[in-house]
């Protein structure tokens, strides 16, 4: 069934916004921090959709759970999964709940043997179906990812910050400012995690200064940032 080893594995595809991952847990509880992203989840048998979160998670695991997922880049998963993001928001939603009829049914039946190699096969063959992704959601994760302000972003679109506020809500989950957030937080962590000073993290990542840093971490994810690495 895959390498679900205990820990965490990931790799990417060749599929735009896709990536396939796979973990083994030992039990405990566990941190899921808020990345923008979606996943389509296969644990123990069924499947389900992790929406955007706007705020950290915490799950428990029993000793020996096995899970494969895709994780869809921020805007990629609602038009690969057929449900507008702001609908997940902060929710974990079995997918037969999500998609009428038999469908979940039956690719939960198909991924059985190999979830992960499965559920990749069915990412691709969703992509080709659903054709080219909106250019303008990929414009605006880039924008925002890259630390640029909403009003910019708005500007560089064409859109008024209402109807960014709109299209942001069903392809990201949130507005814009909260994905600029969630976003800034990852750049900061890349940072942080690779040892770089909490200061020039701060300053780099687009934070006012450190202390600013310390509370949008503690906000984002209930703990302050050196518990955070620690973890």
């Amino acid at each position: 069934m895959g390498d679900m080893a205990d820990g965490y594995r990931e790799r990417e595809t060749r599929l735009p916004g896709v990536t396939v991952w796979t973990r083994g847990s030992g039990g405990g509880r566990y941190r899921v921090l808020p990345d923008g992203c979606m996943d389509l989840i296969w644990y123990d048998g069924g499947l389900l959709i992790a929406g955007p979160d706007t705020v950290a998670q915490l799950a428990d695991d029993k000793p020996g759970g096995r899970y494969a997922g895709l994780r869809f880049a921020p805007g990629a998963g609602p038009a690969l999964l057929s449900v507008p993001a702001r609908e997940l928001r902060n929710s974990r939603v079995p997918l037969d709940a999500a998609w009428a009829g038999t469908a979940a049914r039956l690719l939960t039946e198909r991924i059985a043997a190999d979830p992960a190699a499965g559920l990749e096969t069915w990412a691709r063959q969703r992509i080709r179906a659903a054709g080219p992704a909106d250019p303008l959601t990929a414009a605006v994760a880039a924008a925002l990812g890259a630390g640029h302000p909403v009003a910019a972003v708005a500007a560089r679109t064409g859109l008024g910050e209402r109807q960014l506020r709109r299209r942001c809500a069903a392809a990201f989950g949130y507005g814009p400012k909260t994905l600029a957030r969630v976003l800034r937080l990852q750049r900061a962590l890349t940072l942080a995690r690779a040892g770089t000073p909490y200061a020039t993290v701060a300053a780099e990542s687009g934070y006012a200064d450190q202390p600013h840093l310390s509370r949008e971490v503690r906000a984002l994810t209930g703990v302050p940032l050196t518990e955070l690495l620690a973890e």
